[in-house]
């Protein structure tokens, strides 16, 4: 008698084993270098390396070279760079901690009307002036050059590119206008950083390290020597930038060791990445109907692509996509409690309906951006005749 299925062994689903992930603007993978340096570094990165006994010495040594390296890959000093919990903390502390240390100069930070959630959050601590975006999402720079140039202004913040629909910012032209007027510039690179370069003339800028493939849990801040800058937290050193309490020195490490991995190959990969976001705008574009492809078609970040779909929910084009085997993101802020559209979109008056972000990784291959694109036009299609359109 032929054996019958056994119900209580779990059924491998093939969708789950040809997974695409498909959301590397908002974590990498880890890049194998940084698991390579992770491992590494918990021998000896676990000891304070404040203490002068051989553990602590040798913990200080791996600090040390973390820092250089972070120094060398952003081409500044070593003592410029200062290392955080998280980018978020980063770029919080730099509006935050820029904007004490310009307290006598003023108290008004301006800053674009696509920046990350997180800087808008600071902003709110104090006087702030938002300067406008045009539909590609690129900064007004006559509006800026009026809103820096105003009399009180302590600080300046731009995204280098938007981490919703990768315009590139004019942040070289942007920080002109702020030299001009006697005010530092802030830039959130996190997007950027191992994708792009970031133009000089900035006096501030943070990273973040999982979105380059770093591990998770690292920021990074440089703060241009000269910058005045007075920490918002309660800690000892009001005036050299740091996080209050021990940071995960093998993390750093690890950090620093992809960061150094990824800067070395970004022209190879670069490449290959603009050339499939160009074939998934021009997809998109011609096989989904009443969808709006967002974002500069040609200053913008080599990785990420983001549309939006009339008539169709988000969410249930992102459950769906998930439910294929695609793992991707919506550049919308909105959450379930608010239902509120994404800010960026918003600034830039395009169509938030459905939105869709695809951010690449290094290793994403032509196959699954191909399989992403036989899939996407039926499910929008289902979604759609579901809601009755």
């Amino acid at each position: 008698m032929p054996r019958q299925p056994d119900d209580t062994v779990p059924k491998v689903d093939d969708r789950a084993v040809r997974a695409a992930y498909l959301d590397a603007a908002t974590a990498a993978p880890l890049h194998p270098v940084a698991r390579e340096a992770l491992l590494a570094a918990l021998a000896d990165g676990w000891a304070d390396p404040v203490r002068l006994y051989a553990a602590g010495r040798r913990a200080q040594q791996l600090a040390e070279a973390a820092r250089a390296a972070f120094a060398e890959a952003l081409a500044v000093r070593p003592d410029e760079i200062s290392l955080w919990p998280s980018g978020t903390a980063a770029a919080q502390a730099a509006v935050l901690g820029g904007r004490a240390g310009r307290a006598r100069q003023g108290d008004t930070l301006v800053h674009s009307a696509i920046e990350h959630s997180a800087v808008l959050h600071a902003a709110r601590t104090g006087k702030a002036v938002e300067v406008p975006v045009d539909r590609l999402g690129r900064i007004d720079l006559d509006a800026w050059d009026r809103a820096v140039s105003a009399p009180g202004t302590a600080l300046a913040s731009l995204i280098s590119a938007s981490h919703e629909v990768g315009t590139l910012q004019p942040v070289a032209a942007a920080a002109g206008y702020c030299a001009e007027a006697g005010v530092p510039l802030f830039v959130d690179a996190a997007q950027s950083i191992g994708h792009a370069e970031v133009p000089a003339g900035w006096s501030l800028l943070s990273a973040s390290a999982h979105k380059w493939g770093g591990p998770p849990g690292v920021g990074v801040l440089v703060v241009r020597k000269g910058v005045r800058w007075i920490s918002p937290f309660p800690q000892d050193d009001l005036y050299r930038p740091g996080a209050p309490g021990a940071v995960d020195l093998p993390a750093v490490v690890a950090a620093a060791a992809s960061l150094r991995a990824v800067l070395g190959e970004a022209s190879s990969v670069a490449a290959r990445q603009t050339a499939l976001v160009a074939r998934i705008r021009e997809r998109v574009a011609a096989t989904v109907p009443d969808v709006e492809v967002v974002g500069d078609p040609d200053r913008r970040l080599p990785h990420l692509v983001t549309f939006s779909c009339l008539y169709v929910d988000g969410e249930a084009l992102l459950h769906a996509l998930d439910r294929r085997g695609f793992a991707v993101s919506s550049g919308s802020s909105c959450t379930a409690s608010t239902l509120r559209p994404s800010h960026v979109l918003e600034a830039m008056g395009v169509l938030s309906h459905g939105n869709v972000r695809v951010s690449l990784h290094r290793d994403t291959t032509a196959e699954e951006v191909d399989r992403f694109l036989a899939v996407l036009p039926g499910l929008v299609a289902e979604i759609r005749a579901e809601a009755g359109m």
